[in-house]
């Protein structure tokens, strides 16, 4: 399988939680030594390349990577709650590592 070549983040700058989602992603591309491309509330990006509901609709924010052959592929579009059932960035962020690993053994 071809290696990830960009992390994408579609995001919404009016979503609660706007800057944690861009901080993710810029941990991960970090960690990965990809470009991060941000786009902002690019809906039509979202239902061509991410996840959507049963009406084909996207929500955002959402994070996909570009693969080198220009294969665009959906990592992560709701955080995991942790236990007290807040929002959990840091297993988000383990979640697109671990949906980047399991691509590259294809």
């Amino acid at each position: 399988m071809p290696k990830p070549k960009k992390l994408i983040l579609d995001t919404a700058e009016h979503h609660p939680h706007h800057k944690q989602w861009m901080k993710m992603a810029k941990e991960v591309a970090e960690t990965l030594g990809i470009e991060l491309e941000v786009k902002k509330e690019d809906y039509e990006f979202a239902i061509q390349h991410g996840v959507t509901d049963e009406l084909g609709m996207a929500g955002l924010p959402q994070i996909m990577v570009e693969l080198e052959d220009g294969k665009i592929v959906p990592l992560l579009h709701e955080i995991p709650l942790d236990e007290k059932f807040q929002p959990d960035f840091e297993k988000g962020k383990q979640v697109i590592l671990q949906k980047i690993e399991e691509l590259s053994k294809q």
